[in-house]
């Protein structure tokens, strides 16, 4: 891409609008990653992918380099984000009296 030129990116309202995740699950195979979004509500016993995203490995590569150096600019702003969970590995799912682990 020719960075002289401007790009020109139309945000649609029904887009604009985002959507909430609290859960990701991310997949791959030799050719593409995937990201699931999912979105996890107290009371309800199925937890609902609210968005897909396919990317091949360049674009996920130059994806997880952007959200790096935007989370080290958030941290150096509002100071480092604790995560409170003590098994990196696991996420915490925890509504109302019901705990699980995903």
């Amino acid at each position: 891409m020719d960075l002289d030129k401007e790009l020109n990116i139309e945000l649609r309202d029904n887009v604009a609008q985002g959507s909430y995740s609290n859960l990701a699950i991310i997949t791959h195979s030799s050719s593409e990653f995937i990201l699931d979004f999912i979105r996890m509500m107290p009371g309800v016993p199925k937890a609902q992918v609210t968005n897909r995203i396919i990317m091949n490995p360049e674009h996920i590569k130059r994806f997880y380099m952007a959200l790096k150096d935007n989370l080290l600019k958030y941290e150096s702003q509002f100071g480092e984000i604790e995560i409170h969970n003590s098994q990196p590995n696991k996420v915490p799912i925890n509504f109302g009296n019901s705990s699980a682990e995903a």
